[in-house]
């Protein structure tokens, strides 16, 4: 009986409340296994420990489950844990110490009522700004605030439902966006597309980092994909898909009239298209081969004449809107430079430095 009381007291000692040493406590147990008696009370303390927590990501904290997924669980375990223990120690046989770590668990709990209330609300009003802010402003955001609820509400499993929230803000701001550009004159949709398209491109390149976690641990890893994909699918279904049919033949007769916009505005809607949906070329492959290499098919030996054709149409089509050709614009450069030779001899001859 004395040989046993020590055995199990080596066991007991070798590992601590929190179980920091639990592999000396494992080879301790495979060496000497508790008799029969002995077991209830630590299956007991075991089914406690199990209940209380899991691993978080990238931390060696735990955290609490989600309420309705094991914190109930955990309450019953440390009663029966605590009176597995008392029942025990009654019997002399082992002293089981039930400590605080359920309460502090109870106590970091996130609920569904907290997110709902408290975290999402902040996130919210934080993509919205964001969302409507132009580029080159500046918003007085707490980027560590925001990105620490993020992780809290990933770390206490509420990354399904901030996920369904993300993507219910995102489109019903892009649907406003689609009404105002459906709204909006000919001689100004350009504009207004152009400035939607970089507003919102621009906010991506927030709001992707700020949720980090969430997309690693929970888009990735149970969705197969990627936020930012995600996000800017958005935008091509509620914004550009819509709009494209309308806003293709004016950026066609835009490009055919020099200056009507200004020449970064059309690289940039352009570029921007093709990013979003690379098949929509076909609506306009010259347009698109203007700001995109590699588009058209490569040149034929049996079309010269047709690039030719192309290349004189051009060419007077410059000249009709004030544009000298190069041959010109060579001759008078000439002159210019024997100008200013012959005006720089002469100043020289007569003693100027």
């Amino acid at each position: 009986m004395d040989e046993s009381m020590d055995e199990d007291a080596s066991f007991e000692m070798m590992d601590d409340h929190n179980h920091n040493n639990w592999e000396a406590s494992a080879d301790a147990y495979r060496q000497h296994p508790p008799n029969p008696q002995q077991q209830t009370g630590h299956a007991a303390h075991s089914t406690v420990c199990e209940a209380e927590g899991s691993t978080l990501p990238n931390s060696g904290a735990q955290s609490a489950p989600e309420p309705g997924n094991g914190v109930g669980d955990c309450e019953d375990s440390a009663g029966t844990g605590a009176s597995a223990g008392a029942s025990a120690a009654a019997g002399g046989k082992v002293t089981l110490n039930i400590n605080s770590s359920t309460s502090k668990f109870l106590m970091n709990v996130i609920t569904t009522e907290d997110y709902k209330s408290t975290y999402w609300p902040k996130l919210e009003s934080a993509i919205e700004q964001l969302l409507t802010q132009n580029p080159q402003d500046y918003i007085p955001i707490s980027y560590e605030q925001i990105y620490s609820c993020v992780y809290k509400c990933v770390c206490q499993q509420h990354s399904e439902q901030m996920y369904n929230d993300l993507i219910h803000k995102i489109t019903g701001h892009l649907q406003h966006i689609s009404e105002e550009l459906q709204a909006s004159p000919p001689d100004q949709y350009i504009e207004k597309f152009d400035t939607a398209l970089a507003q919102y491109m621009a906010a991506l390149q927030s709001i992707v980092p700020l949720f980090i976690y969430m997309n690693k641990f929970y888009i990735e890893t149970k969705l197969n994909r990627d936020l930012k994909e995600d996000l800017t699918k958005l935008f091509t279904d509620y914004v550009a898909e819509k709009h494209v049919c309308t806003l293709m033949p004016l950026l066609i007769e835009a490009h055919s009239t020099p200056f009507q916009i200004t020449p970064s505005v059309m690289a940039n809607i352009v570029k921007g298209l093709y990013t979003l949906r690379p098949e929509w070329v076909q609506l306009a492959p010259t347009l698109f081969s203007n700001f995109i290499p590699n588009i058209l098919p490569p040149a034929l030996e049996s079309e010269l004449s047709v690039y030719a054709a192309q290349d004189q149409k051009l060419q007077r089509e410059l000249m009709q809107n004030g544009f000298t050709r190069g041959d010109q614009s060579r001759k008078r450069a000439g002159e210019e430079l024997a100008y200013n030779g012959s005006s720089s001899s002469c100043a020289t001859s007569r003693g100027y430095r």
